[in-house]
């Protein structure tokens, strides 16, 4: 490693900031894409729900990372669950910790990135784990940052059983997945949202687009701008449609925590009556002449995850740059024949250059259908191999 390198990776924190490059090992020597280590069904259905704790606190922690923590007691029941506080809060191991009150003791500490040994605003997770009497931590993903690193081996220094690799994938690909592209690329974690029809219009000829799916659909939209820090549009889509771009219940009423709205905007043509520049919500017009550089802007503000809910062409942007690390695709089982497709142009001649996806799972909402995608080696951040990490491939 240059001298460079060395020192952009010993200066950035990990529980307490997103920036950093991507460690090939953890502290203990356990490559970052290990294959699951082997535990017990119990400590495998805690890191189930670890990683499910984690995404109740996406949209809220940045710029640290939404980590979840089961603590068993001896037993192997649960004795307490905790997810990451908003910055400057407990850690999820601390939460845990404090609702298993004296049941942790003799117990397993399950968690879904590897505990801190550093001093931020808050104290070392590792050292809270030991003064709990913690005998076994079992982990996901390992610390890849050299500032908070280090906590398994001082756990296993004071004779605690750590166990590091534990479905470390899912976790990854989970409410990880944010913070990690954060300290791997240096930018936010891209999730491109559009709705269309089966023959992929998102309106019809006349420019009519409310509403192509249904209201199961669009109730998913608000859950997804509620789990990013910032939601993206261009002009186009601002003039066009004047969204709100808030996050709202079931009832119409808007949510208290609300992502950054973003509208890229180079030519100043955002009229000061646009619904985005209320005060239901934070608004950044941006002068970005490229997603890059408008990811670059939103990581300096601390933005980790971003909803890309733009048009066509702002989409195809980010497509052709290879900046979207996830597709969330809301069809409806509509046809129209005509009208703008889910995605402009992409500078592609022939199907041997068609950029590639894989369906990650698909999900019934009403008579919609969700199809959330990840790219392959042609789209989001450059080439992806799936090897050890050194790509950003997760």
């Amino acid at each position: 490693m240059t001298g460079t390198a060395a020192e952009a990776r010993a200066s950035v924190p990990a529980h307490e900031s997103s920036a950093g490059v991507p460690a090939h090992e953890s502290s203990a020597g356990v490559p970052a894409h290990e294959s699951s280590a082997s535990v017990p069904a119990h400590e495998s259905s805690a890191m189930a729900r670890a990683r499910e704790l984690a995404t109740t606190v996406l949209g809220t922690t940045s710029p640290n990372p939404a980590v979840g923590a089961v603590v068993l007691a001896a037993d192997g029941t649960v004795a307490g669950e905790g997810a990451t506080a908003p910055p400057g809060g407990p850690h999820a191991e601390v939460r845990a910790l404090a609702r298993a009150g004296e049941r942790a003791r003799g117990g397993t500490a399950v968690v879904t990135l590897e505990p801190c040994a550093h001093t931020g605003r808050t104290g070392p997770c590792a050292d809270a784990l030991l003064a709990a009497g913690i005998a076994r931590v079992v982990v996901a993903v390992p610390e890849p940052t050299e500032l908070a690193g280090g906590g398994a081996d001082r756990l296993r220094a004071a004779g605690v059983d750590v166990v590091v690799g534990v479905e470390q994938e899912a976790a990854e690909r989970g409410a990880l997945a944010g913070w990690l592209t954060g300290v791997r690329e240096q930018r936010p974690y891209v999730v491109w949202k559009v709705a269309a029809t089966l023959d992929g219009r998102v309106a019809a000829a006349d420019g009519s687009s409310r509403w192509v799916t249904g209201p199961e659909a669009r109730a998913e939209v608000h859950r997804l701008r509620a789990g990013c820090d910032a939601v993206v549009v261009g002009a186009g889509t601002a003039l066009t449609d004047d969204p709100q771009l808030t996050v709202r219940d079931a009832d119409g009423r808007d949510a208290d925590r609300q992502p950054l709205r973003v509208v890229v905007d180079r030519r100043d043509r955002l009229p000061a009556t646009a619904r985005m520049l209320d005060d239901a919500a934070p608004t950044l017009v941006s002068h970005a002449a490229t997603p890059a550089e408008l990811l670059t802007e939103l990581f300096a503000r601390d933005v980790r995850r971003v909803l890309l809910e733009g048009g066509p062409t702002l989409a195809a942007a980010f497509l052709r740059d290879g900046l979207v690390d996830e597709a969330v695709v809301h069809l409806a089982p509509k046809l129209l024949g005509a009208g703008p497709s889910l995605v402009g142009d992409l500078g592609i001649s022939g199907i041997g250059s068609a950029l590639s996806l894989s369906v990650a799972d698909l999900t019934p909402l009403g008579g919609d259908v969700q199809i959330r995608l990840r790219p392959t080696r042609h789209t989001g951040g450059g080439t992806r191999t799936g090897g050890d990490g050194t790509d950003g491939g997760s």
